[in-house]
């Protein structure tokens, strides 16, 4: 189903909107449906930049570590003792 979207602009912006769908052979209509589609996917992906970040983030902090080895038979022993 689709639903009416109503978005007042100033006269000089709805221009530039219509001058720019009329570049690109479309109506104004689906120029704003794409255009926001478009800003959607970006909000959505962090960029580059933000997960650069969110890694630097992690590398700082001293999280605990052992032999994998070590490890696995930890949590096997967790898993054969669960039913005790």
């Amino acid at each position: 189903m689709t639903k009416r979207l109503q978005v007042l602009f100033e006269d000089d912006e709805l221009r530039e909107v219509q001058r720019i769908a009329r570049r690109q052979h479309l109506t104004t209509a689906e120029w704003v449906r794409q255009a926001l589609r478009s800003a959607g996917r970006a909000q959505d992906a962090p960029g580059v930049a933000d997960k650069l970040a969110a890694v630097r983030r992690a590398a700082g902090h001293a999280y605990p570590t052992a032999d994998i080895d070590a490890m696995l038979g930890e949590i096997e022993h967790g898993y054969l003792t669960l039913d005790e």
